[in-house]
């Protein structure tokens, strides 16, 4: 990853707290992984049946039966436990997941979630991510500010189908940290290096920008 990128992953990894219990959705999410401490105390769930993540590992160290949501090799950690899909999913609609933590095509400023579908492209369907989104009792996005074209992926209102209405509270992107309110998106950091116009810029809806000058990561 960019260095932008990374930093954004490091810092969404700071919004996990000791003893929550977190699931860490496809693509930039399971990035996070690699900025938890080994002993940090944190359950990672992975909705294909595993509580207790371990470090990711590279094809030759891991064992093959072990992978995460995406596909990716993982670990266990002592205490780690295996069960079904149908348990797993009664972990996420039972509201046992203090955070997940989700990629976006579109984050609506009402917090609605599209991040299953681009039509035209083909989509394996809306898959966990419809649950988890509806279900967790917190739910932050990790994802590019802006697509390959340039477009803002933070938008007045999601043009994409939707996973789910008003469920993000937080979004992390490689420009800033960004908190849905109730007057929309509001701006909380800044990475190192951007100002404060090129947010604006590469947002697609109003941004509230706060009286004091934000942090930055």
């Amino acid at each position: 990853m960019s260095n932008a990128r990374e930093r954004m992953v490091a810092r969404a990894a700071r919004e996990i707290a000791p003893g929550m219990v977190v699931n860490l959705g496809i693509g930039l999410p399971t990035k996070v992984i690699n900025h938890l401490s080994a002993d940090f105390p944190v359950c990672l769930h992975t909705e294909n049946g595993l509580a207790g993540i371990g470090p990711t590992l590279p094809p030759e160290m891991a064992d093959r039966n072990l992978i995460d949501a995406g596909g990716a090799y993982v670990s266990t950690v002592p205490g780690s436990a295996f069960f079904d899909s149908a348990t797993s999913f009664a972990m996420v609609r039972s509201g046992r997941l203090d955070l997940t933590m989700l990629g976006a095509f579109e984050v609506g400023a009402n917090g609605d979630l599209a991040n299953w579908k681009i039509p035209g492209k083909f989509s394996p369907g809306v898959g966990g991510g419809i649950e988890l989104a509806q279900k967790a009792r917190r739910v932050v996005v990790l994802t590019a500010h802006t697509d390959r074209a340039g477009n803002p992926k933070l938008k007045a209102a999601c043009s994409l189908p939707l996973t789910a209405h008003r469920c993000v509270a937080r979004i992390f992107t490689e420009m800033a940290v960004i908190d849905v309110g109730p007057q929309g998106f509001v701006l909380v950091e800044m990475a190192q290096g951007v100002s404060l116009p090129e947010v604006i810029e590469a947002t697609g809806a109003p941004l509230v920008i706060p009286q004091t000058p934000p942090a930055t990561f």
